[in-house]
């Protein structure tokens, strides 16, 4: 979850809009790529935009069941041209045998966290909607962030919450998680959000929500969400054909930083060569109009050799 995404902003305000759409359509649209496997195709929006701007085919995976279905129906218009399947993308390696797709032009993950899931209260991911304690990706999966909340050590609940949320604020947090779920669990968004903040008070520097890292912490901890990445970047690069590209959308330093560091070491073995010399950024225009873009980095690496 971006740490600002929310700022500021009501749900009913709140719409999807893909990210850094021109930038990853012009990326793309100079190859002429055959394949594109698109690990996060969410709604489709950058499906949509890159089939429209090229004569390849797209697999479009996706853990949400639901979002895939939104997904079939946004891009009908392509017909054949388009092969939507459910899975987490660390295990895009089996989808990609399946399909015959030994080889790809080009592979794509936007690895930030879709408003159609953020803003339905019943996904439980907001901390400014009330809702089941749940964030979970994949509604089949049995772990909810319910489960951490409610029965993890506190030792266990600050470690996630520092590794994966950058709070500071971890132990204090932990120990108010299990003095509150002593007198009865902790079931909703809400709850949980109101706890953080009587801990940390309304207002932290920036003006992010009290709560804001210790959700992204959670969200992170039950969906695998680094496991998942680290799964991409190792098995990924194997799979694009001479030419092939990259593209990967980070949103925070837990996510850009192995991409980053990934992209340099496949850099230095001679194989890839560096599209992006540094992570590009959203116009002013677009960070101005789409908040969830703001935080975006967008790195781009091209296979040059077998």
């Amino acid at each position: 979850m971006r740490l600002a995404e929310e700022k500021g902003q009501s749900a009913a305000s709140r719409q999807h809009v893909a990210v850094m759409v021109d930038e990853v359509v012009g990326l793309v649209r100079a190859l002429n790529p055959m394949t594109i496997v698109d690990l996060t195709v969410g709604m489709g929006g950058h499906a949509a935009a890159l089939l429209r701007a090229t004569d390849a085919h797209l697999l479009g995976l996706d853990r949400d069941a639901t979002a895939l279905a939104t997904a079939a129906v946004n891009l009908a218009e392509f017909g054949s041209r388009v092969t939507l399947r459910q899975a987490d993308f660390a295990g895009f390696d089996a989808v990609l045998e399946q399909c015959g797709m030994p080889c790809v032009g080009v592979i794509l993950a936007d690895l930030g966290m879709s408003s159609f899931a953020l803003d339905d209260p019943e996904r439980g991911f907001s901390f400014r909607l009330d809702g089941p304690l749940d964030m979970r990706m994949d509604r089949g999966q049995q772990l909810r962030a319910y489960d951490l909340v409610n029965e993890e050590t506190e030792a266990e609940l600050a470690r996630i919450i520092f590794e994966y949320g950058e709070e500071r604020a971890s132990r204090r947090i932990a120990r108010a998680i299990v003095e509150a779920r002593r007198r009865r669990p902790i079931d909703t968004t809400g709850e949980l959000s109101g706890l953080i903040e009587g801990v940390l008070g309304s207002n932290r520097r920036g003006g992010i929500h009290p709560a804001t890292r210790t959700f992204q912490a959670l969200r992170i901890a039950v969906n695998h969400e680094l496991e998942s990445l680290a799964a991409l970047l190792d098995l990924g690069p194997a799979r694009l054909q001479v030419g092939g590209r990259m593209i990967v959308l980070a949103y925070h330093s837990l996510e850009d930083r192995p991409v980053k560091q990934r992209f340099r070491e496949l850099v230095r073995e001679g194989l890839f060569a560096p599209v992006t010399r540094k992570a590009m950024r959203p116009g002013v225009e677009e960070a101005a109009s789409n908040p969830r873009a703001r935080s975006a980095r967008l790195r781009c690496i091209e296979r040059v050799a077998q």
